[in-house]
Protein backbone atom coordinates (compact mmCIF):
# COMPACT_ATOMS: atom_id res chain seq x y z
CA UNK A 1 0.00 0.00 0.00
CA UNK A 2 1.50 3.50 -1.05
CA UNK A 3 1.42 5.76 1.88
CA UNK A 4 -0.52 8.92 0.40
CA UNK A 5 0.79 11.95 1.76
CA UNK A 6 -1.31 15.02 2.86
CA UNK A 7 -1.19 18.45 3.63
CA UNK A 8 -1.77 19.19 7.78
CA UNK A 9 -3.69 22.96 7.20
CA UNK A 10 -2.21 23.76 10.51
CA UNK A 11 1.29 26.09 10.63
CA UNK A 12 4.10 25.25 13.07
CA UNK A 13 3.06 21.41 13.69
CA UNK A 14 5.59 19.76 15.33
CA UNK A 15 5.91 15.81 15.57
CA UNK A 16 6.70 15.08 18.87
CA UNK A 17 8.23 11.31 18.42
CA UNK A 18 8.91 10.19 14.93
CA UNK A 19 11.19 7.11 13.73
CA UNK A 20 13.81 6.21 11.64
CA UNK A 21 14.54 2.97 10.42
CA UNK A 22 18.80 2.68 11.43
CA UNK A 23 20.83 1.47 8.46
CA UNK A 24 21.72 -2.18 8.89
CA UNK A 25 25.48 -1.45 9.68
CA UNK A 26 25.01 1.10 11.95
CA UNK A 27 26.75 -0.14 15.10
CA UNK A 28 29.44 -2.32 13.24
CA UNK A 29 29.85 1.65 12.05
CA UNK A 30 29.75 3.59 15.11
CA UNK A 31 30.96 1.42 17.82
CA UNK A 32 34.36 1.80 19.05
CA UNK A 33 36.43 -0.96 17.72
CA UNK A 34 36.27 -3.13 21.00
CA UNK A 35 32.82 -3.91 20.57
CA UNK A 36 32.30 -4.20 16.75
CA UNK A 37 32.93 -7.90 17.32
CA UNK A 38 29.80 -8.13 19.34
CA UNK A 39 27.71 -5.39 17.04
CA UNK A 40 24.13 -4.78 16.60
CA UNK A 41 23.36 -6.98 13.19
CA UNK A 42 21.07 -8.53 10.80
CA UNK A 43 21.29 -12.14 9.98
CA UNK A 44 19.79 -14.67 7.40
CA UNK A 45 18.74 -17.74 8.37
CA UNK A 46 18.63 -21.07 6.31
CA UNK A 47 15.25 -20.08 5.17
CA UNK A 48 15.88 -16.79 3.85
CA UNK A 49 14.20 -14.81 6.90
CA UNK A 50 16.14 -12.02 8.26
CA UNK A 51 16.61 -11.82 12.25
CA UNK A 52 18.21 -9.42 14.32
CA UNK A 53 21.52 -10.85 15.79
CA UNK A 54 22.60 -8.84 19.43
CA UNK A 55 25.78 -9.97 20.88
CA UNK A 56 26.31 -12.44 18.84
CA UNK A 57 23.64 -14.35 19.37
CA UNK A 58 20.27 -14.53 17.46
CA UNK A 59 17.34 -12.38 19.51
CA UNK A 60 14.42 -14.46 21.01
CA UNK A 61 12.12 -11.23 21.13
CA UNK A 62 12.11 -10.21 18.07
CA UNK A 63 10.30 -12.28 15.25
CA UNK A 64 12.40 -13.72 12.01
CA UNK A 65 11.40 -12.09 9.05
CA UNK A 66 10.12 -9.01 10.96
CA UNK A 67 12.24 -6.99 10.21
CA UNK A 68 11.32 -6.59 7.05
CA UNK A 69 8.18 -4.94 8.00
CA UNK A 70 9.14 -2.51 10.49
CA UNK A 71 8.09 0.11 7.36
CA UNK A 72 5.17 -1.52 6.67
CA UNK A 73 2.14 1.06 5.25
CA UNK A 74 -0.33 -1.74 5.06
CA UNK A 75 -1.70 -5.15 6.30
CA UNK A 76 -0.87 -6.87 3.20
CA UNK A 77 2.45 -5.85 3.34
CA UNK A 78 2.67 -7.54 7.13
CA UNK A 79 3.80 -11.24 6.00
CA UNK A 80 8.02 -12.07 6.99
CA UNK A 81 9.14 -13.21 4.02
CA UNK A 82 12.55 -13.80 2.60
CA UNK A 83 11.27 -11.40 -0.28
CA UNK A 84 11.26 -9.14 2.55
CA UNK A 85 14.37 -6.76 3.60
CA UNK A 86 15.03 -4.52 6.22
CA UNK A 87 17.07 -2.67 3.80
CA UNK A 88 15.09 -2.69 0.90
CA UNK A 89 11.64 -2.57 2.55
CA UNK A 90 11.85 1.19 3.86
CA UNK A 91 9.11 3.38 2.98
CA UNK A 92 9.85 7.25 1.98
CA UNK A 93 11.63 9.67 4.27
CA UNK A 94 12.64 6.07 7.05
CA UNK A 95 16.22 6.84 6.22
CA UNK A 96 17.43 9.43 4.23
CA UNK A 97 17.39 13.11 5.77
CA UNK A 98 16.64 15.05 2.37
CA UNK A 99 13.71 12.56 2.11
CA UNK A 100 12.17 13.43 5.46
CA UNK A 101 12.79 16.79 4.83
CA UNK A 102 11.13 16.72 1.86
CA UNK A 103 8.40 14.48 3.49
CA UNK A 104 7.94 16.97 6.11
CA UNK A 105 7.49 19.90 3.79
CA UNK A 106 4.53 18.18 2.32
CA UNK A 107 2.81 17.34 4.87
CA UNK A 108 3.63 20.84 6.80
CA UNK A 109 5.51 19.58 9.45
CA UNK A 110 8.36 22.41 11.10
CA UNK A 111 10.32 19.97 13.53
CA UNK A 112 10.66 16.04 13.44
CA UNK A 113 11.86 14.26 16.72
CA UNK A 114 13.49 11.21 15.69
CA UNK A 115 13.42 8.01 18.00
CA UNK A 116 15.02 5.05 16.60
CA UNK A 117 13.83 1.17 15.47
CA UNK A 118 15.92 -1.05 15.94
CA UNK A 119 17.15 0.60 19.09
CA UNK A 120 13.96 -0.34 20.42
CA UNK A 121 14.39 -3.77 20.36
CA UNK A 122 17.30 -5.00 21.70
CA UNK A 123 17.75 -3.71 25.30
CA UNK A 124 15.11 -6.50 26.55
CA UNK A 125 17.61 -9.13 25.55
CA UNK A 126 20.84 -7.35 26.57
CA UNK A 127 21.97 -7.75 30.35
CA UNK A 128 25.25 -6.15 30.12
CA UNK A 129 26.14 -2.59 31.25
CA UNK A 130 28.94 -1.55 29.02
CA UNK A 131 27.74 -3.44 26.31
CA UNK A 132 24.55 -1.56 26.44
CA UNK A 133 26.11 1.96 26.97
CA UNK A 134 28.25 0.94 23.88
CA UNK A 135 25.17 0.14 22.20
CA UNK A 136 23.82 3.91 23.04
CA UNK A 137 26.60 6.01 21.97
CA UNK A 138 26.78 4.12 18.66
CA UNK A 139 23.42 5.38 18.13
CA UNK A 140 23.49 8.53 19.46
CA UNK A 141 26.33 9.36 17.09
CA UNK A 142 24.95 8.33 14.27
CA UNK A 143 21.31 10.29 14.16
CA UNK A 144 23.27 13.46 15.53
CA UNK A 145 25.25 12.71 12.04
CA UNK A 146 22.11 12.12 10.43
CA UNK A 147 20.15 14.86 11.78
CA UNK A 148 23.31 17.44 10.57
CA UNK A 149 22.18 17.30 6.90
CA UNK A 150 18.26 18.29 8.32
CA UNK A 151 18.49 21.91 7.82
CA UNK A 152 17.53 22.30 11.99
CA UNK A 153 14.09 20.45 11.34
CA UNK A 154 15.61 17.28 12.17
CA UNK A 155 16.00 16.76 16.13
CA UNK A 156 17.80 14.37 17.41
CA UNK A 157 17.06 12.85 20.62
CA UNK A 158 19.54 10.51 22.56
CA UNK A 159 19.59 6.96 24.20
CA UNK A 160 20.51 6.11 27.15
CA UNK A 161 20.33 2.99 29.97
CA UNK A 162 19.74 2.76 33.25
CA UNK A 163 22.03 -0.16 33.61
CA UNK A 164 25.13 2.29 33.74
CA UNK A 165 23.84 5.86 35.09
CA UNK A 166 27.36 7.22 35.70
CA UNK A 167 28.12 6.49 31.89
CA UNK A 168 24.84 7.58 30.48
CA UNK A 169 25.49 10.92 32.71
CA UNK A 170 28.92 11.13 30.68
CA UNK A 171 26.92 10.22 27.73
CA UNK A 172 24.55 12.97 28.00
CA UNK A 173 26.85 15.55 28.51
CA UNK A 174 28.53 14.38 25.39
CA UNK A 175 24.88 13.78 23.11
CA UNK A 176 23.97 17.30 24.10
CA UNK A 177 27.05 18.74 22.90
CA UNK A 178 27.34 16.65 19.66
CA UNK A 179 23.45 17.87 19.00
CA UNK A 180 20.71 16.28 20.77
CA UNK A 181 18.07 18.21 22.22
CA UNK A 182 16.79 15.63 25.32
CA UNK A 183 17.08 11.62 25.82
CA UNK A 184 15.26 8.49 26.45
CA UNK A 185 15.27 5.33 28.71
CA UNK A 186 13.13 2.26 28.31
CA UNK A 187 10.47 1.70 30.02
CA UNK A 188 12.14 -1.17 32.46
CA UNK A 189 15.12 -1.91 34.06
CA UNK A 190 17.29 -5.16 34.26
CA UNK A 191 18.07 -3.99 37.78
CA UNK A 192 15.06 -4.18 38.89
CA UNK A 193 15.09 -0.57 40.22
CA UNK A 194 11.94 1.52 39.44
CA UNK A 195 12.50 4.83 37.54
CA UNK A 196 12.11 7.44 40.23
CA UNK A 197 14.49 5.77 42.98
CA UNK A 198 17.18 8.01 44.37
CA UNK A 199 19.64 5.52 42.33
CA UNK A 200 19.04 7.29 38.97
CA UNK A 201 19.67 10.79 40.46
CA UNK A 202 22.61 11.84 38.73
CA UNK A 203 20.86 11.29 35.33
CA UNK A 204 17.98 13.63 36.17
CA UNK A 205 20.15 16.31 37.62
CA UNK A 206 22.39 16.00 34.59
CA UNK A 207 19.36 16.56 33.14
CA UNK A 208 18.38 19.59 34.80
CA UNK A 209 22.16 20.93 34.60
CA UNK A 210 22.07 20.71 30.65
CA UNK A 211 18.39 22.13 30.58
CA UNK A 212 17.19 18.91 28.47
CA UNK A 213 14.24 16.68 28.93
CA UNK A 214 13.86 12.81 29.96
CA UNK A 215 11.28 11.11 28.47
CA UNK A 216 10.13 7.16 28.57
CA UNK A 217 9.59 4.94 25.69
CA UNK A 218 7.76 1.87 25.38
CA UNK A 219 10.31 -1.18 23.75
CA UNK A 220 9.70 -4.54 23.73
CA UNK A 221 10.27 -5.50 27.17
CA UNK A 222 11.84 -8.67 29.09
CA UNK A 223 7.94 -9.82 30.88
CA UNK A 224 4.86 -11.28 28.96
CA UNK A 225 1.81 -9.07 29.51
CA UNK A 226 0.13 -10.33 33.07
CA UNK A 227 3.03 -12.46 33.50
CA UNK A 228 2.26 -15.43 36.13
CA UNK A 229 -1.39 -14.12 35.62
CA UNK A 230 -2.86 -15.45 32.65
CA UNK A 231 -1.12 -17.34 29.47
CA UNK A 232 -2.55 -15.64 25.88
CA UNK A 233 -3.12 -17.72 23.37
CA UNK A 234 -1.88 -17.52 19.34
CA UNK A 235 -2.05 -13.92 18.64
CA UNK A 236 -3.76 -12.97 21.67
CA UNK A 237 -0.38 -12.73 22.80
CA UNK A 238 -0.13 -9.45 20.40
CA UNK A 239 -2.88 -7.30 22.37
CA UNK A 240 -1.26 -8.60 25.76
CA UNK A 241 1.93 -6.78 24.57
CA UNK A 242 0.07 -3.30 23.90
CA UNK A 243 -1.51 -3.64 27.32
CA UNK A 244 1.82 -4.26 29.06
CA UNK A 245 3.64 -1.59 27.13
CA UNK A 246 1.12 0.67 28.51
CA UNK A 247 0.50 -0.44 32.34
CA UNK A 248 5.04 -0.66 32.44
CA UNK A 249 4.88 3.21 31.34
CA UNK A 250 2.51 4.22 33.37
CA UNK A 251 4.09 2.24 36.93
CA UNK A 252 7.90 3.89 35.65
CA UNK A 253 5.72 7.52 35.64
CA UNK A 254 3.98 6.83 39.46
CA UNK A 255 7.74 6.11 40.84
CA UNK A 256 8.34 9.92 40.06
CA UNK A 257 5.63 10.97 42.45
CA UNK A 258 5.31 8.08 45.45
CA UNK A 259 9.19 8.58 45.91
CA UNK A 260 9.34 12.39 45.93
CA UNK A 261 11.61 12.63 42.41
CA UNK A 262 8.89 15.71 40.81
CA UNK A 263 9.86 17.41 44.64
CA UNK A 264 13.65 16.30 44.40
CA UNK A 265 14.31 17.66 40.90
CA UNK A 266 12.00 20.63 40.49
CA UNK A 267 13.51 21.71 37.08
CA UNK A 268 13.74 18.14 35.49
CA UNK A 269 11.13 17.95 32.53
CA UNK A 270 9.98 14.08 32.80
CA UNK A 271 8.06 12.94 29.57
CA UNK A 272 5.87 10.00 28.71
CA UNK A 273 5.79 8.70 25.03
CA UNK A 274 3.92 6.89 22.49
CA UNK A 275 1.55 4.81 25.31
CA UNK A 276 -1.57 7.49 24.67
CA UNK A 277 -2.25 10.19 26.48
CA UNK A 278 -6.58 9.66 27.09
CA UNK A 279 -5.59 7.64 30.88
CA UNK A 280 -3.46 10.19 32.12
CA UNK A 281 -6.42 12.45 33.41
CA UNK A 282 -8.04 9.32 35.58
CA UNK A 283 -4.29 7.96 36.85
CA UNK A 284 -3.90 11.70 37.83
CA UNK A 285 -7.35 12.18 39.78
CA UNK A 286 -6.73 8.58 41.57
CA UNK A 287 -3.42 9.73 42.44
CA UNK A 288 -4.50 13.02 43.99
CA UNK A 289 -7.50 10.79 45.93
CA UNK A 290 -5.16 8.70 47.35
CA UNK A 291 -2.74 10.90 48.78
CA UNK A 292 -5.31 12.87 50.13
CA UNK A 293 -7.11 9.88 51.88
CA UNK A 294 -4.05 8.53 52.97
CA UNK A 295 -2.29 11.71 53.64
CA UNK A 296 0.98 10.42 51.69
CA UNK A 297 1.92 13.54 49.64
CA UNK A 298 3.20 17.16 50.40
CA UNK A 299 1.98 17.46 46.63
CA UNK A 300 -1.20 16.46 44.45
CA UNK A 301 -0.12 14.32 41.52
CA UNK A 302 -1.64 16.40 38.98
CA UNK A 303 -0.23 19.17 40.06
CA UNK A 304 3.54 18.09 39.89
CA UNK A 305 2.33 16.74 36.37
CA UNK A 306 1.25 20.37 35.53
CA UNK A 307 4.72 21.79 36.82
CA UNK A 308 7.06 19.27 35.14
CA UNK A 309 5.53 16.75 33.10
CA UNK A 310 4.33 15.86 29.36
CA UNK A 311 2.80 13.26 27.54
CA UNK A 312 2.61 12.61 23.81
CA UNK A 313 -0.81 11.25 22.29
CA UNK A 314 -1.83 9.49 19.01
CA UNK A 315 -3.79 11.79 16.16
CA UNK A 316 -6.86 9.31 16.56
CA UNK A 317 -7.29 9.32 20.24
CA UNK A 318 -11.25 11.01 20.56
CA UNK A 319 -11.04 11.31 24.40
CA UNK A 320 -7.94 13.23 24.31
CA UNK A 321 -9.30 16.96 23.61
CA UNK A 322 -11.54 16.12 26.66
CA UNK A 323 -8.32 15.08 29.13
CA UNK A 324 -6.23 18.32 27.49
CA UNK A 325 -9.47 20.64 28.57
CA UNK A 326 -9.03 18.39 32.30
CA UNK A 327 -5.57 18.10 33.06
CA UNK A 328 -3.91 21.41 31.43
CA UNK A 329 -2.57 22.05 27.68
CA UNK A 330 0.66 23.18 28.60
CA UNK A 331 1.44 19.10 29.17
CA UNK A 332 0.56 17.91 25.62
CA UNK A 333 1.64 17.16 22.32
CA UNK A 334 1.53 14.17 19.90
CA UNK A 335 3.27 12.30 17.72
CA UNK A 336 2.99 10.35 14.08
CA UNK A 337 5.43 7.09 14.78
CA UNK A 338 5.83 7.39 11.38
CA UNK A 339 7.04 4.95 9.67
CA UNK A 340 6.01 2.13 12.42
CA UNK A 341 3.43 -0.47 11.00
CA UNK A 342 1.28 0.15 14.62
CA UNK A 343 0.27 3.53 14.32
CA UNK A 344 -2.57 4.74 10.92
CA UNK A 345 -0.88 6.57 8.34
CA UNK A 346 -3.97 8.63 8.05
CA UNK A 347 -2.86 11.15 10.86
CA UNK A 348 -3.97 14.24 8.85
CA UNK A 349 -7.24 12.99 8.48
CA UNK A 350 -7.02 12.37 12.45
CA UNK A 351 -5.09 15.59 13.73
CA UNK A 352 -7.42 17.97 11.90
CA UNK A 353 -10.32 16.42 13.62
CA UNK A 354 -8.17 16.29 16.94
CA UNK A 355 -7.13 20.11 16.59
CA UNK A 356 -10.84 21.38 15.44
CA UNK A 357 -11.73 20.00 18.95
CA UNK A 358 -9.07 22.27 20.66
CA UNK A 359 -9.76 26.20 21.49
CA UNK A 360 -7.14 27.95 19.55
CA UNK A 361 -4.99 28.72 22.50
CA UNK A 362 -4.87 25.24 23.11
CA UNK A 363 -4.28 24.05 19.51
CA UNK A 364 -1.17 25.74 18.80
CA UNK A 365 0.38 24.86 22.80
CA UNK A 366 -0.57 20.93 21.73
CA UNK A 367 0.28 21.03 17.86
CA UNK A 368 3.66 22.51 18.49
CA UNK A 369 3.83 25.01 20.83
CA UNK A 370 4.73 22.76 23.81
CA UNK A 371 7.16 20.74 22.23
CA UNK A 372 9.17 23.82 21.09
CA UNK A 373 9.48 25.01 24.36
CA UNK A 374 9.96 21.51 26.55
CA UNK A 375 12.63 21.07 24.20
CA UNK A 376 14.09 24.57 23.73
CA UNK A 377 13.63 24.49 19.65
Amino acid sequence: MAYEIKRFPYDGTVDADGHILEPPDLWETYLEDRYKPRALRIGVDDDGLEYLEIDRRPSKSTNKGSLGIMGAMGAEDMRPSPERRYADSMPFGACNAAERLELMERENLEYCLLYPTIGLLWETELTDPELSLAYCRAYNRWIADFCRDGAGKLIPIAQLTLLDVEGSVAELERAVRDGCKGAWVNPFNHNRVIHGSPQHDALFAKCCELDVPLAIHPTFTPHRAAEGIFDWPGQGRVWGEMIWLRSIVQQALISFFSLGTLERFPELRLGVLEAGSGWIGAMLDRLDAYGESMNTARFRASELFRRQCFISGDPDETIAPYTIEHVGDDCFMWATDYPHPDHPHTWVDDLVVYANKLPETTREKVLGGNVKRIYRL
